[in-house]
This record gives structure tokens, C-alpha cells and sequence, in this order.
């Protein structure tokens, strides 16, 4: 071309149209980010409430998380930055904090997001009259003053160690929540958040249906739409993942160990094993007087093989636990050690508690009744139900008679947890990174809907509890929880059963997906599916 020729304007166009096209396709040879396609997950339970201080199963957890934002959250190595908040100023020794508010935060409905809604958050959740399990770390505020729109000082009473990590909580909107009674609201099946994904659709028992904020504030997430399908039994889902009508779930150890190493699995799926943030037990019912006896919790205790559960149900993907702090975390007490599998020692001390096989029909016996109570499991937890299955063998060589009641999971939360109608059950937490566990095992947190459901209550880990929150010295913190592990552990209210491996696999179409500390999900608003192997409108 010589100098000063002109290009036709034909020409150009015809040029950049064919530069665009082999653009667009060397991006999708590399498997450049694009928007678009869906991704279908799979859970074995519909979530109860999508009110965010109301969420306390997994289920409800899982789908508030994409739709709320609370002032700080964790990033991949666990540790706390900013979300709503931009940046905060710790003053007066830790009694106060001072959060300095985004100002480009939106609600789904466009309304700003402002103090105000900080503030009607702080006050719904110390409401006597809102059904709440995280009251706790609220109530230890003394003043909550808002500066301006978008900025908030917090002074708290006294000292307060998880202050704030409590402020991960999700965030509501005023505007839309102060005429409405939050027990029972519409909005709870009809969320506005702020968060990456809204909310489109729920159809109770078969799914909810998210899609993406093309708003957000950290950028519009590559994902347009998030598919939660509930499928409460896990033959089911397998057969889903195989025929890829499900993209993400949880493998029970048997598929991760066995079921998904074959071509078809190996081509089209990533897997990931990371510990888990929690831990399984069977909770008793305290009030029951069945229970009351710690003798007797004991005697449980020695009759259980932990140890077998975690090799014939787990396939080894577990870790046996003695206490109610994440195995790996600094407050977990290690001189702590489980006792070993001793029927003998079981049977002498239930007899020892006036439980003893008068008859000889292999039944313990006291005052002419027999020892037989009923644990309720979650339905579609097929790893529960077989532990269930194991610890009522258990039982019976010792002269209980455990039933298994399985129940849907909403309706166990709602009319047996809540209500208190059950002798034990076979549960799991998913805890917090702070260590804080006032909420579970402090005695004034016994309300309905409350996390103490089981009732305990024990003087001194009271006061242990309440110290931990004022003490900020790492050192003389973990001392503390360390006591409190003790404590718990000789107490026996729950039968603390092992920590179970998070085993999630996910459709390999989808890019950008990283094993951290704290999981896979943490940046799922970076997740994408190259264009060409997108497979939803």
C-alpha cells in the first residue's frame, strides 16, 4: 500500500469484520471468558427461608449467599476483607468499629444501598419478636450511630473478639423489609438483595432459579444463571451427573472413591477434596430424663465404633472429632482424645446409671421401662443414614433399642428441632472460622429457632464462653476454648461422631474453578464457559 492510498470504506468494514471473526475465534480456541450458559446444582434439600438472619440450615445458607452481602467476608485464605464495606477503623482498644460504606451498591429493585439498611439489620436481629439464631453477637452492641449514608460506628459494651467476623451477616433492605413481620413475610420466598445472582423462581421441593446481576458491584458474574435442583436422593443425582443434567454437587465417598473414576467422569468432570468446616454428632434432647444422666451419654460414648463409621461409610474421607471446633483450627484442644470402642465399659456404666438387663431379652431396663428412643435423620443424607443404621447395632449390643426416623429436611427443622419434639438427633454444623461458638452452646440461646436446641447447659462453659468473646490475645483465647472443648467433651451432649471430607465435583466445561482453604466457591463470579461449549440459553 502506498503512502496517503485510502481504503475504501467497504474494504475496512469487510476487513475488520473478518478480524473480528478470527478474534472471537481464537478466543474460543483459548477458551477466553465469556457470558452466558447456566450451571445446574444439585442439593438433597429445599432451602426453609431466604430471610438472611432466619437462614440457618445449609440449604437456605447456600442460596442467601448468592443473593446477600454482608460488611466483610473471607477471601480464599480465610481471612477477612471488605464486601460492602470498603474499609473500616478499629478504635478504643477493639470496643469499636467504624465501617466506611461502598457507595457504587445497589438493591436488585435499584434502590441504594445505604446505612440504613445496616442499621435495620442490627436492630431485626436484638428484636425479641423476630425468630433469629444470631442474636448473640448483636446484643453486645451499646451504640450503633449512622456518621452518614454510607458510613456507621459500632461500639460495643466491652470488649468483643468476633466483632468483626459477626459483621459477615448478610445485609437487608430497609425499603423493603420495615412494614413486614419477618416471621412470616412473602419476601421470604421472594428475595432483594444485593449480592451477584437475583432472584427468578422457587417451585417448593423442586428448585430455585437464580440469575445473574449484571450490576454488581464486583462485576457482572460470567454465569447468567445458577439452577439449584433439589434431588433427596443421591442414586438419583449420580445418575444425573452421568447424564449431565446436573453440572455441581457433593460426591458421598463411595462415588468419589469408586463411581467416578472411569473415562466418561474423567473427560467431563473436575473433582476436589478439601476438609470440611464442620462436624457430624447425634445431639441428645436434655430435657429428656433418659439423657440427663452424663453417665449414660457416657455409656453411648464407649459403645459407638467411630472408627468403623469412618472406614465402612466413609471409605476413610473422615476424621473421628471430640469437640465442637473445626479439627485444624487453633482452638480445637488435641490432649482431647476419644475413648476407644468399649461395649464392656458401656454396660458397666449404664448399669452404674440403674440401667441393667433385669430380664435377660438383651434390653436394659430401669424402673420396669425399657432404654428405646428415636433419632431423627435428615432424608437424602444417604452417609447419615447408614451411620444411623451402624450406631443403632451399636446400641442394641449394649441393650438400647435405637429407632431411625428419617424426615424431609424443612419439615425436621420446623416441626421437630424448633419445637423440641425429639429424643436425638443426627445432625451436623457447618461453624464459623472464628472459633466463637456462643451461639450453640450457651445456655440463653434456647429460644425457638434458636442453635441450643438440645438444651445444655453447663455453668462454668457459660462463663468460658463469655470470656473467650472479650479476649483478644490469640494465646490466652485458645486456652480458653480449649477448656471449653474439655468441658464439652466430658459433658457428652452431643455424641461427637468424626468431620467428614467436602467431596464436590463440577462439569469441566466451566473454567476458572480453584481449590483454596476456604473451598471452591469463593470466586464463582468468576466462573466461565468458553462460548463454545455453552450449553443453555
Amino acid at each position: 500500500m502506498r503512502k496517503n492510498e485510502k481504503i475504501p470504506l467497504v474494504t475496512l468494514a469487510v476487513f475488520f469484520l473478518i478480524f473480528a471473526v478470527n478474534l472471537n475465534a481464537a478466543e474460543e480456541k483459548k477458551g477466553e471468558p465469556s457470558y452466558g450458559d447456566a450451571i445446574v446444582t444439585a442439593s438433597s434439600s429445599d432451602a426453609r427461608t431466604l430471610i438472611p438472619i432466619s437462614a440457618s440450615d445449609s440449604a437456605s445458607s447456600d442460596i442467601c449467599g448468592m443473593i446477600f452481602n454482608g460488611l466483610v467476608k473471607y477471601d480464599k485464605n480465610v481471612e477477612i476483607v471488605g464486601d460492602l464495606a470498603e474499609k473500616w477503623d478499629i478504635e478504643d482498644e477493639g470496643k469499636t468499629i467504624i465501617f466506611h460504606l461502598r457507595r457504587d451498591v445497589r438493591w436488585h429493585d435499584s434502590a441504594p444501598f445505604t446505612a440504613r439498611d445496616v442499621e435495620f439489620t442490627y436492630k431485626k436481629l436484638i428484636d425479641p419478636n423476630v425468630k433469629t439464631p444470631y442474636s448473640g453477637d448483636f446484643e453486645r452492641i451499646k451504640d450503633f450511630i449512622i456518621l452518614d449514608d454510607h458510613t456507621v460506628k459500632i461500639s460495643y459494651k466491652e470488649p468483643f473478639a468476633p466483632a468483626l467476623s459477626s459483621w459477615g451477616m448478610w445485609i437487608m433492605p430497609e425499603h423493603i423489609f420495615r412494614k413486614e413481620d419477618l416471621n412470616k413475610t412473602r419476601f421470604s420466598r421472594s428475595p432483594v438483595g444485593t449480592g451477584p445472582y437475583r432472584f427468578k423462581s422457587w417451585r417448593t421441593g423442586e428448585g430455585i432459579e437464580l440469575v445473574s446481576n449484571h450490576y454488581y458491584f464486583e462485576g457482572r458474574p460470567y454465569i447468567d444463571r445458577y439452577i439449584y435442583r433439589i434431588i433427596p436422593d443421591d442414586a438419583t443425582t449420580f445418575l444425573e451427573l452421568r447424564t449431565q443434567g446436573v453440572d455441581m454437587s457433593l460426591l458421598t465417598p463411595l462415588q468419589f472413591v469408586r463411581q467416578t473414576n472411569d473415562d466418561f467422569f474423567k473427560r467431563r468432570y473436575n473433582k476436589f477434596r478439601y476438609p470440611s468446616f464442620g462436624f457430624t454428632y447425634m445431639g441428645y434432647n436434655l430435657s429428656d430424663p433418659k439423657f440427663q444422666d452424663a453417665g449414660v451419654r457416657q455409656a453411648i460414648n464407649y459403645a459407638v465404633n467411630k472408627g468403623e463409621i469412618i472406614d465402612t461409610v466413609f471409605f476413610g474421607l473422615a476424621k473421628p472429632t471430640t469437640g465442637p471446633f473445626m479439627l485444624d483450627s487453633w482452638a480445637y484442644n488435641k490432649d482431647v482424645r476419644g475413648v476407644s470402642y468399649d461395649p464392656s465399659e458401656a454396660k458397666r456404666l449404664l448399669k452404674e446409671a440403674g440401667w441393667a438387663d433385669a430380664d435377660g431379652d438383651g434390653c436394659v431396663e430401669k424402673d420396669g421401662k425399657i432404654f428405646e428412643f428415636t433419632v431423627l435423620v435428615n432424608q437424602g443424607n444417604a452417609e447419615r443414614i447408614r451411620c444411623a443404621e451402624l450406631i443403632q447395632k451399636y446400641l442394641k449390643d449394649v441393650g438400647i433399642r435405637m429407632n431411625i426416623r428419617v424426615i424431609e429436611w424443612s419439615s425436621m427443622i420446623n416441626e421437630f428441632i424448633n419445637k423440641r419434639r425429639f429424643e436425638a438427633v443426627l445432625m451436623g454444623w457447618f461453624l464459623s472460622r472464628d472459633p466463637d461458638c456462643y451461639d450453640i452452646w450457651h445456655s440463653s440461646k434456647t429460644r425457638e429457632g434458636e442453635f441450643n436446641f438440645i438444651g445444655y447447659k453447663n455453668d462454668r462453659v457459660d462463663k468460658l464462653l463469655e470470656e473467650g468473646r472479650r479476649t483478644f490475645d490469640p494465646t490466652k483465647r485458645a486456652a480458653i476454648y480449649h477448656k471449653i472443648h474439655k468441658l464439652i467433651y466430658e459433658d457428652q451432649p452431643y455424641l461427637f461422631l468424626y468431620s467428614q471430607d467436602t467431596l464436590p465435583i463440577v462439569n469441566s466445561r466451566f473454567r476458572g474453578v480453584e481449590a483454596s482453604p476456604i473451598g471452591i466457591g469463593y470466586n464463582f463470579i468468576k466462573w466461565y464457559v468458553p462460548k463454545s461449549e455453552q450449553r443453555y440459553k
